[in-house]
């Protein structure tokens, strides 16, 4: 009961910090929403970090890292701490100061006024919230895996087997079959919770205490708990390596535990064997998708200056190595130490993660690792909810709904209510199969990037027309879905177009044609269509008006 009492501690904290936040509101939608663009250097790095650092990041990578080895990092770690900075300063910097200059508090009110088009909206919100819910699964899943698999009590004793005792709950969850050896069988195949907090009551708790937050604290308190957040996944990230480092490494030091594990990676873990060079290559296209997303766009409007991105753009990277370096190698150590290991591992790498927290053979040091854990996957749900219900708010509601009907006081109330629903119907979805959590993540980081020739295009291509971005977002969206579907729904884990050049044949990764098809459809459709208007221009172009 140890880990839960700490899990309940740390939720805990979380709702007095909302609440402590609500206090301090100004009783504005635009402080619930942007924080009154109030939010500093130091604040702003730690909220940006924390969003984007999601169950991906820990609970993703360390499977797909057991799976695959360590070209993981190389796939997306590396890329992504250059091209995430490159686009807080290419975008974030530009977008806020069209933002501040304008009024803006969503994406889709910067590019209706970009494109002058007002029905633009009705196209890009059911997209980006198609696009937002599958991230939004990939959270309330993993938390719910975590939290289940490190209240099982199990343990790897000296000859590296698993033993599975009952769990926390023994009278009350289910467990899983009697084996011949008179001891519970693993986790993967088998049903019931094996007497850990079910998955599904695990996710329930974890979206009401983010829905409870979002919900009296908007955005200053959403920006704080991700600050809070991320200070705590960093520090316990680091404690979680070493503990665990020593724990399977099992040398008298540090230094010589790593040695023993680097010594136990099978071959085919420290290389990108089974992946072309061509597929590793275009996998850097994915963190494109940083440029598009509506919860990081929210969260750079409530900068209080341009010069508040220059901490982000600097340290960013460097916070990536911190967290994803330590990811990667506990998910190829397990590939090594836990080879003789049955399910979880080999049949259920979204559980690798927190079997290994759970060897830890301390209640405490257990439970607070997995608030580390927790804390990364609510720093990105929390931003994800309130960015919704702002967008459905401003973008639909208020917008076609006449700005006069309402209130500032019912904004912010209606905005609460959209996010109650949009909780609801994601846990809902959470109660299915659910599939792995690394290759959702990347369809969904995939077409987030397939918009992002449509995000800097409006920034720096006087060119672009409106009938150009229409075209781009159902295309980059058609293409997705089409590809989506050929790969039988994320079931096929490896899939890959092959592209024939020059009589060779490479394959890539379904991001590259989903980019090249909606660069080609927003420029030839702009190049043939009317231009955009002369005012319009001069808004956003004024050195060239």
């Amino acid at each position: 009961m140890i880990q839960l009492w700490i899990i309940f501690g740390y939720l805990g904290l979380l709702l007095l910090l909302g609440f402590f936040a609500s206090r301090l509101s100004r009783g504005t939608s635009g402080d619930y929403l942007l924080a009154s663009h109030s939010i500093g250097p130091v604040l702003l790095l730690l909220s940006l970090f924390g969003t984007t650092m999601t169950a991906f990041a820990l609970v993703g990578s360390t499977g797909e890292a057991f799976s695959r080895g360590v070209g993981v990092y190389g796939m997306l770690a590396s890329s992504s701490g250059i091209v995430h900075s490159l686009c807080f300063f290419v975008l974030g910097v530009k977008l806020w100061q069209f933002g501040h200059k304008y009024g803006y508090r969503t994406q889709i009110q910067f590019f209706r006024d970009r494109l002058d088009s007002d029905k633009f909206g009705l196209v890009l919100f059911p997209v980006l919230v198609g696009l937002v819910i599958p991230y939004l699964l990939i959270g309330v899943i993993s938390a719910g895996l975590f939290i289940n698999v490190v209240t099982q009590s199990s343990h790897v004793d000296g000859v590296k087997q698993p033993t599975f005792t009952e769990g926390t709950f023994p009278a009350y969850f289910e467990q899983g079959a009697v084996n011949e050896s008179g001891e519970r069988d693993g986790f993967a195949g088998q049903t019931g919770s094996r007497g850990g907090l079910p998955r599904d009551l695990a996710s329930l708790l974890v979206c009401g205490v983010v829905l409870l937050y979002v919900f009296f604290g908007g955005m200053r308190g959403t920006a704080w708990a991700n600050a809070f957040q991320t200070s705590v996944f960093m520090i316990l990230g680091v404690v979680m390596f070493v503990l665990l480092a020593r724990k399977f490494g099992g040398g008298d030091g540090l230094m010589e535990s790593l040695q023993n594990l680097g010594a136990s990676i099978p071959d085919v873990k420290k290389t990108r064997e089974g992946m072309s060079q061509s597929k590793f290559l275009t996998y850097m296209l994915i963190p494109l998708s940083v440029g598009m997303f509506p919860h990081l766009f929210q969260h750079w409007l409530t900068a209080k200056s341009a010069g508040s991105f220059k901490l982000s753009v600097v340290l960013h990277p460097i916070f990536i190595l911190i967290v994803w370096a330590p990811c990667v190698l506990l998910g190829v150590w397990a590939a090594g130490a836990l080879v003789n290991v049955p399910p979880p591992v080999a049949a259920a790498p979204n559980r690798v993660l927190a079997f290994m927290v759970n060897q830890t053979e301390s209640d405490l040091l257990a439970g607070m690792l997995t608030a580390g854990v927790l804390a990364a996957i609510m720093s990105s749900l929390d931003s994800q909810f309130l960015c919704l219900g702002t967008m459905f708010t401003t973008d639909i509601l208020v917008h076609y709904g006449g700005s006069n009907r309402f209130s500032d006081r019912q904004i912010m109330w209606i905005a609460r209510g959209f996010i109650v629903a949009i909780v609801a119907i994601t846990y809902f979805f959470s109660l299915f199969n659910p599939p792995g959590v690394f290759t959702l993540g990347v369809w969904c980081f995939s077409g987030f990037s397939s918009l992002f020739p449509l995000a800097l295009a409006a920034v720096y291509w006087r060119g672009l027309t409106k009938y150009g971005a229409y075209a781009s977002v159902l295309t980059a969206i058609g293409v997705w879905f089409y590809l989506f579907q050929q790969s039988g729904f994320a079931a096929d884990e490896d899939y890959g177009i092959p592209v024939a050049i020059f009589g060779e044949v490479y394959e890539v990764m379904p991001v590259l044609p989903m980019i090249i098809a909606s660069s080609l459809a927003l420029v030839v459709v702009s190049l043939i269509t009317p231009k955009p208007n002369p005012a319009t221009l001069a808004k956003y172009f004024p050195s060239k008006a």
